[in-house]
Order: structure tokens, then C-alpha cells, then sequence
């Protein structure tokens, strides 16, 4: 009798691994498929993204606000700024302003030139990097880089907005 009991014991541990094996699985399953889900959303804002890039009066006005977001950043007395090689004109159109804004704001001269030898790739949704102390210090404000920025701090919020509220979270900061 007691060698059938432990044999009752084990498949009974067996059957409750086994439970708790395909329940992780399923949970695996699940968290792939949102995750999958949420890329998706971030591959169609990209989209949308490059679209902007065709607006060209609404391009040029992101174009100077990330360069001056950029120079903020910095906050260095020289500095170049890269773009796709197509955003060059729109670039260079966009320096005067945001040289200005940034003077007006900080009351500090500041040089700010092009950089025509290295471009973003022509990929790219659009943008632009700013690059002070000869190389040492980047700012990266192309839109991919924004984007993921904003998508890594958002995710809870992504997640509340495309699943509905996780019905384990017992605080919600």
C-alpha cells in the first residue's frame, strides 16, 4: 500500500508542475503578444512620423525647435548640428532662428554650424544630432530617438491605454 501512495503523491506533483508549467506558458504567450501589439503601435507613430517630414512649412518649425531644444541642452559656446543629407536647406533655413531664440532665452553667444561631411542616415524619419565639444558631447534629437525616449517612459501608460488597467497592480502612481 505505501508504494502505490507515493506513486498517488508523485503524479499528483507531476500533474501540479505540469498545471503550472502550461499556465507560465500561456502567461509567456500573452506578454509576447502585448509586447508584439505595442511594437506595432511604435512602427505606425513612426510612420506617421515620416509623414511630418512632408509637411515642409511644419517641418522646418520642428527642425528649428529641436535645434534650440538641442543648443539648451548644450548649453556650449560652439556647436554643429547634423541632418539628413535632404534636411540641409531646411537645416541651414532653421539655424538663424534657433541661434536666436537661444540668445534671447540665455543672453550667450553661440556659434553653430552645419555639419556637411557626416549626415543622419537617409532612413531616417528626420531630425537632427548636435554635436558639442569636437565630438565629445551628443545630443540626439532625430524623431526615432525622441520617439523612444517617450515610448520607454510611457509604456505604463501605453499599456493602460491599449489593455485596460492590470487587475494585480494594487498602487497606481
Amino acid at each position: 500500500m505505501d508504494f502505490y501512495t507515493k506513486k498517488e503523491k508523485q503524479i499528483e506533483l507531476q500533474k501540479k508542475i505540469q498545471y503550472s508549467n502550461m499556465k507560465n506558458q500561456g502567461r509567456l504567450k500573452v506578454l509576447l503578444a502585448r509586447d508584439e501589439h505595442l511594437k506595432s503601435v511604435l512602427e505606425d507613430t513612426t510612420q506617421q512620423l515620416r509623414q511630418i517630414t512632408g509637411d515642409r512649412a511644419r517641418y522646418e518649425q520642428l527642425i528649428e525647435s529641436l535645434i534650440t531644444q538641442g543648443l539648451f541642452q548644450l548649453l556650449e559656446p560652439a556647436a554643429v548640428v547634423r541632418c539628413r543629407e535632404a534636411d540641409t536647406d531646411i537645416a541651414e533655413k532653421a539655424l538663424g532662428a534657433a541661434i536666436n531664440r537661444y540668445k534671447e532665452a540665455t543672453g550667450k553667444e553661440v556659434k553653430v554650424s552645419l555639419d556637411k561631411k557626416a549626415f543622419l542616415p537617409a532612413d531616417s524619419v528626420g531630425g537632427v544630432d548636435i554635436v558639442g565639444r569636437e565630438g565629445k558631447i551628443l545630443v540626439c534629437n532625430n524623431l526615432e530617438s525622441r520617439l523612444e525616449q517617450i515610448s520607454q517612459q510611457m509604456v505604463p501608460e501605453l499599456r493602460h491605454i491599449l489593455f485596460g488597467p492590470n487587475p494585480n497592480r494594487k498602487f497606481m502612481d
